[in-house]
Protein backbone atom coordinates (compact mmCIF):
# COMPACT_ATOMS: atom_id res chain seq x y z
CA UNK A 1 0.00 0.00 0.00
CA UNK A 2 1.73 3.50 -0.97
CA UNK A 3 2.06 6.18 1.41
CA UNK A 4 -0.05 9.31 0.27
CA UNK A 5 1.75 12.46 -0.99
CA UNK A 6 1.65 15.18 1.60
CA UNK A 7 -0.86 18.15 0.68
CA UNK A 8 0.21 21.69 0.81
CA UNK A 9 -1.97 21.82 3.85
CA UNK A 10 -0.01 18.96 5.57
CA UNK A 11 3.04 20.68 4.91
CA UNK A 12 1.95 23.79 6.32
CA UNK A 13 1.31 22.28 9.56
CA UNK A 14 3.97 20.52 9.52
CA UNK A 15 6.59 24.00 8.87
CA UNK A 16 3.71 25.57 11.70
CA UNK A 17 4.90 22.47 14.54
CA UNK A 18 8.10 23.23 14.06
CA UNK A 19 8.68 26.98 14.23
CA UNK A 20 6.80 26.07 17.93
CA UNK A 21 8.89 23.63 18.44
CA UNK A 22 11.96 25.82 17.96
CA UNK A 23 10.14 28.95 19.64
CA UNK A 24 9.55 26.71 22.61
CA UNK A 25 13.54 26.14 22.48
CA UNK A 26 14.32 30.11 22.48
CA UNK A 27 12.36 30.45 25.12
CA UNK A 28 13.41 27.79 27.54
CA UNK A 29 16.90 28.48 26.46
CA UNK A 30 16.27 32.70 27.01
CA UNK A 31 14.66 31.62 30.79
CA UNK A 32 18.14 29.20 31.49
CA UNK A 33 20.82 31.92 30.25
CA UNK A 34 18.57 35.04 31.88
CA UNK A 35 18.26 32.51 35.31
CA UNK A 36 21.96 32.09 35.12
CA UNK A 37 23.00 35.84 35.07
CA UNK A 38 20.46 36.55 37.45
CA UNK A 39 21.80 34.47 39.85
CA UNK A 40 25.47 36.22 38.75
CA UNK A 41 24.11 38.88 39.24
CA UNK A 42 22.44 38.52 42.92
CA UNK A 43 25.27 36.86 44.46
CA UNK A 44 27.70 38.30 42.66
CA UNK A 45 29.25 35.75 41.34
CA UNK A 46 32.26 35.99 38.28
CA UNK A 47 32.45 33.19 35.77
CA UNK A 48 36.46 33.25 37.64
CA UNK A 49 34.52 32.59 40.74
CA UNK A 50 32.29 29.80 39.51
CA UNK A 51 35.23 27.87 37.67
CA UNK A 52 37.36 28.58 41.14
CA UNK A 53 33.76 27.04 43.03
CA UNK A 54 34.02 24.24 40.22
CA UNK A 55 37.48 23.17 40.78
CA UNK A 56 37.25 23.13 44.45
CA UNK A 57 34.63 20.33 43.91
CA UNK A 58 36.24 18.59 41.62
CA UNK A 59 39.79 18.43 43.08
CA UNK A 60 40.71 14.71 44.18
CA UNK A 61 37.75 13.36 42.67
CA UNK A 62 38.41 10.22 40.52
CA UNK A 63 35.33 11.98 38.68
CA UNK A 64 36.80 14.51 38.12
CA UNK A 65 37.73 14.39 34.40
CA UNK A 66 33.89 12.85 33.28
CA UNK A 67 32.50 15.34 35.19
CA UNK A 68 34.77 18.79 33.63
CA UNK A 69 33.59 17.13 30.20
CA UNK A 70 29.72 17.42 31.43
CA UNK A 71 30.42 20.76 32.39
CA UNK A 72 32.23 21.37 28.94
CA UNK A 73 28.88 19.97 27.14
CA UNK A 74 26.28 22.37 29.45
CA UNK A 75 28.87 25.43 28.69
CA UNK A 76 27.80 26.48 25.43
CA UNK A 77 24.03 26.56 26.71
CA UNK A 78 25.33 29.33 29.03
CA UNK A 79 27.91 30.59 27.10
CA UNK A 80 30.28 30.09 29.42
CA UNK A 81 34.04 30.77 29.00
CA UNK A 82 36.19 27.84 27.32
CA UNK A 83 38.93 29.29 28.61
CA UNK A 84 38.43 29.23 32.12
CA UNK A 85 37.77 25.78 31.81
CA UNK A 86 40.42 24.46 30.24
CA UNK A 87 43.19 26.29 32.36
CA UNK A 88 40.79 24.51 35.00
CA UNK A 89 42.09 21.27 33.48
CA UNK A 90 45.84 22.13 33.46
CA UNK A 91 45.43 22.87 37.40
CA UNK A 92 43.66 19.95 38.06
CA UNK A 93 45.00 17.32 35.91
CA UNK A 94 48.37 18.30 35.05
CA UNK A 95 49.39 18.50 31.15
CA UNK A 96 49.02 15.21 29.43
CA UNK A 97 45.87 14.13 30.90
CA UNK A 98 44.54 18.09 30.96
CA UNK A 99 44.99 17.57 27.28
CA UNK A 100 43.39 14.54 26.95
CA UNK A 101 40.48 15.73 28.40
CA UNK A 102 40.53 19.11 27.22
CA UNK A 103 40.38 17.61 23.46
CA UNK A 104 37.84 15.13 23.68
CA UNK A 105 35.57 17.89 25.40
CA UNK A 106 36.40 20.89 23.88
CA UNK A 107 35.42 19.27 20.36
CA UNK A 108 32.29 17.34 22.13
CA UNK A 109 31.16 21.48 23.16
CA UNK A 110 31.74 22.50 19.98
CA UNK A 111 29.88 19.97 18.18
CA UNK A 112 27.03 20.61 20.78
CA UNK A 113 26.68 24.11 19.81
CA UNK A 114 27.09 23.32 15.67
CA UNK A 115 24.28 21.04 16.33
CA UNK A 116 21.62 23.54 17.94
CA UNK A 117 22.75 26.00 15.36
CA UNK A 118 22.12 23.53 12.78
CA UNK A 119 18.95 22.28 14.30
CA UNK A 120 17.83 26.22 14.17
CA UNK A 121 19.33 27.33 10.89
CA UNK A 122 16.74 26.44 8.20
CA UNK A 123 16.69 29.87 7.19
CA UNK A 124 20.03 30.90 8.17
CA UNK A 125 21.91 30.69 4.74
CA UNK A 126 19.07 32.73 2.87
CA UNK A 127 18.56 34.98 5.31
CA UNK A 128 22.86 35.48 5.03
CA UNK A 129 22.78 35.66 0.90
CA UNK A 130 21.20 39.14 1.65
CA UNK A 131 23.87 40.70 2.68
CA UNK A 132 26.67 40.49 -0.36
CA UNK A 133 29.69 40.93 2.09
CA UNK A 134 28.20 37.91 4.64
CA UNK A 135 27.34 36.27 1.59
CA UNK A 136 30.32 36.03 0.45
CA UNK A 137 31.85 34.29 3.96
CA UNK A 138 29.42 31.90 4.21
CA UNK A 139 30.07 30.74 0.64
CA UNK A 140 33.40 30.99 1.52
CA UNK A 141 33.41 28.61 4.77
CA UNK A 142 30.74 26.23 2.88
CA UNK A 143 33.29 26.03 0.12
CA UNK A 144 36.26 25.30 2.25
CA UNK A 145 35.12 24.55 5.93
CA UNK A 146 37.94 22.51 7.12
CA UNK A 147 40.83 25.27 6.37
CA UNK A 148 37.90 28.32 7.28
CA UNK A 149 36.97 26.79 10.44
CA UNK A 150 40.51 26.10 11.45
CA UNK A 151 41.46 29.56 10.65
CA UNK A 152 38.38 31.25 12.81
CA UNK A 153 39.93 28.53 15.77
CA UNK A 154 43.71 29.52 14.99
CA UNK A 155 43.02 33.01 15.58
CA UNK A 156 40.81 32.57 18.80
CA UNK A 157 37.24 33.97 17.22
CA UNK A 158 35.13 33.64 19.96
CA UNK A 159 34.70 29.84 20.24
CA UNK A 160 30.20 29.57 20.29
CA UNK A 161 29.95 31.87 17.86
CA UNK A 162 32.15 30.08 15.62
CA UNK A 163 30.34 26.92 16.25
CA UNK A 164 26.76 28.18 16.25
CA UNK A 165 27.49 30.37 13.18
CA UNK A 166 29.03 26.88 11.05
CA UNK A 167 25.85 24.86 12.49
CA UNK A 168 23.32 28.11 11.35
CA UNK A 169 24.93 28.07 7.87
CA UNK A 170 25.54 24.82 7.41
CA UNK A 171 28.70 24.39 7.56
CA UNK A 172 30.09 20.66 6.55
CA UNK A 173 29.87 19.21 10.02
CA UNK A 174 33.55 16.92 9.38
CA UNK A 175 35.30 20.06 8.11
CA UNK A 176 33.76 21.74 10.78
CA UNK A 177 35.01 18.96 13.10
CA UNK A 178 38.43 18.56 11.94
CA UNK A 179 39.12 22.37 11.71
CA UNK A 180 38.24 22.60 15.07
CA UNK A 181 40.37 19.55 16.29
CA UNK A 182 43.08 20.70 14.24
CA UNK A 183 42.96 24.68 14.67
CA UNK A 184 42.42 24.64 18.66
CA UNK A 185 45.52 22.99 19.49
CA UNK A 186 47.82 25.35 19.82
CA UNK A 187 45.33 27.53 22.01
CA UNK A 188 44.62 24.35 24.32
CA UNK A 189 48.19 23.98 24.83
CA UNK A 190 48.48 27.25 25.70
CA UNK A 191 45.81 27.31 28.21
CA UNK A 192 46.18 23.85 29.81
CA UNK A 193 49.52 24.38 30.31
CA UNK A 194 49.20 27.84 32.21
CA UNK A 195 46.47 25.74 34.71
CA UNK A 196 49.11 23.55 34.93
CA UNK A 197 51.68 26.05 36.27
CA UNK A 198 49.07 27.79 38.89
CA UNK A 199 50.02 26.62 42.37
CA UNK A 200 47.11 28.15 43.47
CA UNK A 201 43.54 27.90 41.87
CA UNK A 202 42.11 30.45 44.46
CA UNK A 203 40.20 33.30 41.60
CA UNK A 204 42.80 36.19 42.95
CA UNK A 205 46.48 36.30 41.53
CA UNK A 206 47.93 32.97 40.48
CA UNK A 207 51.50 32.62 41.48
CA UNK A 208 52.74 30.52 38.13
CA UNK A 209 55.68 29.21 36.98
CA UNK A 210 57.07 32.06 34.23
CA UNK A 211 59.00 29.55 32.04
CA UNK A 212 55.21 27.28 31.26
CA UNK A 213 53.82 30.31 30.65
CA UNK A 214 56.62 31.36 28.16
CA UNK A 215 55.99 28.53 26.30
CA UNK A 216 52.49 28.89 26.65
CA UNK A 217 52.67 32.23 25.29
CA UNK A 218 54.52 31.15 22.44
CA UNK A 219 52.04 28.63 21.31
CA UNK A 220 49.67 31.50 21.12
CA UNK A 221 52.19 33.26 18.72
CA UNK A 222 52.42 29.93 16.65
CA UNK A 223 48.36 29.87 16.31
CA UNK A 224 48.52 33.18 15.02
CA UNK A 225 51.73 32.21 12.68
CA UNK A 226 49.50 29.03 11.32
CA UNK A 227 46.47 30.91 11.15
CA UNK A 228 48.60 33.66 8.92
CA UNK A 229 49.75 30.59 6.54
CA UNK A 230 46.42 28.84 6.11
CA UNK A 231 44.71 32.02 4.93
CA UNK A 232 47.53 32.73 2.66
CA UNK A 233 47.26 28.99 0.94
CA UNK A 234 43.55 29.55 1.06
CA UNK A 235 43.76 32.54 -1.07
CA UNK A 236 46.31 31.06 -3.70
CA UNK A 237 44.39 28.66 -4.54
Amino acid sequence: MSTPLPTPATSGVASKSHRMHRMVVVVAWAAILIGYQAWAFATDTRPTDTAVELVDFLQGSAWGPVLLSVAYLVRPLLLFSAALLTVAAGFLFGVLAGLVVVIVASNLSAMVAYAIGRWFGGGGVASATRHPRLAASVERMRARSFETTMTLRLVFLPYDLVSYAAGLWRIHPMGFLAGTALGSIPGTVAFVLFGASIEEFDGGLPSINPTVVAVGLGMLVVSLVLARLVRRREQAT
